[in-house]
């Protein structure tokens, strides 16, 4: 689910100082926080009872309920509207609308606890938090431009989400090993690759403005789709099954 989210053509308003891109990238950092927070109590208050569960999961038939299709792609949808309407959306609207997608978000995250077992889960997260990590500082503080890189992981991730798509009717275990393995290359290059446009940004975006809490919730959202999609991939090598 990563995208483009940032507009195509922000203003230039010059160059910022270092603290204005730190203190720019802590917004970003701190949205992307509280989201993370927000879908994992939703994950685990869905995924830990039955009753909620059943509103998502027909158990009988093990197919999708309408809710359940509705929390499936609400998502996706939430993250094309903030994409696409982010210069019509007030900063207000905009946050409003990114909390949503954090919860919708973490109510379809739920199934992963009928699946792996908690310990594998927590596991799992915190090995994530710490490629997460090492990559974002990476991307902070690199002299290299990634933008080349930025490109070709753009291409790797429309090429797993093809074969993803593929492997829907294939159901090979062969091939979503393949998917998962490119997955976590793929997502972490993009932590790096996006810290580092987010820190450009940051360069040109005036900081305690609008535009800047707009750009910030926007840097989020990506830096979130990159975080959930890591661990997802992860998951998916090393997640332990439950008995």
């Amino acid at each position: 689910m990563e995208q483009n989210t940032f507009p195509q053509n922000p203003p230039y308003i010059g160059a910022g100082d270092e603290s204005s891109v730190r203190t720019f990238l802590a917004n970003v950092f701190s949205y992307m926080t509280v989201a993370l927070v927000i879908s994992g109590i939703m994950a685990w208050w869905f995924g830990n009872d039955m009753t909620k569960l059943q509103y998502l999961i027909n158990f009988e038939t093990g197919s999708n309920t309408i809710l359940g299709w509705v929390v499936m792609f609400a998502p996706l949808g939430l993250v094309f509207a903030m994409g696409g309407l982010v210069n019509k959306m007030s900063s207000t609207v905009l946050l409003v609308t990114f909390l949503l997608f954090s919860t919708i978000m973490g109510i379809s995250l739920s199934y992963i606890f009928l699946i792996y077992s908690m310990t594998s889960i927590a596991n799992v997260f915190f090995i994530s938090a710490a490629v997460f990590g090492v990559m974002a500082v990476a991307g902070y503080t690199t002299r290299t431009d990634l933008t080349k890189l930025g490109s070709i992981l753009m291409i790797g991730l429309v090429g797993i989400v093809i074969a993803s798509l593929v492997n829907i009717f294939l159901k090979s275990d062969t091939m979503g090993y393949i998917v998962s393995i490119s997955g976590v290359v793929v997502f972490t290059g993009l932590t790096a690759y996006d810290v580092q446009k987010l820190k450009r940004m940051g360069e040109e975006v005036p900081t305690g403005t609008e535009t800047a809490q707009k750009m910030a919730l926007m840097g989020a959202l990506t830096l979130y789709l990159d975080f959930i999609n890591l661990f997802l991939m992860l998951l998916r090598l090393f997640g332990g099954r439950r008995d």
